[in-house]
């Protein structure tokens, strides 16, 4: 059963490859935001995103789950599903962030004027 469940999974992965991506690019991207944001060069506050990654977090760290993990494989995959779709959802959210933070880094938009 477990060689199953960890076949499918890694079948179900491949298929996903955008998925995966965006879930790094939420994860590499977050830490930045809220750096940011605390530092209020970034506005409006994506309260979302924020949300959602406590939620992910949460999720992470409650004993209480959809599927408790003591069902080894099961257990983690539903972790796994469940985390993986809030970070995609956080890498949504983070859209604003990014087309601020791209467009703060191409030499065009610099507002440093040589003297």
């Amino acid at each position: 059963m477990a060689r199953m469940s960890t076949w499918w999974l890694f079948r179900r992965l491949k298929t996903r490859v955008w998925a995966v991506k965006r879930i790094g690019r939420a994860l590499k991207l977050f830490l930045p935001m809220t750096r940011d944001v605390l530092r209020g060069s970034f506005r409006p506050v994506p309260w979302s995103a924020f949300g959602l990654m406590a939620l992910a977090l949460a999720y992470l760290v409650m004993p209480f789950d959809l599927i408790p993990d003591f069902l080894v494989m099961i257990g983690v995959v539903d972790d796994v599903l469940i985390v993986g779709w809030l970070l995609n959802r956080v890498d949504a959210h983070l859209s604003e962030y990014r087309n601020w933070k791209y467009a703060e880094q191409t030499p065009a938009s610099s507002s440093h004027s040589p003297s």
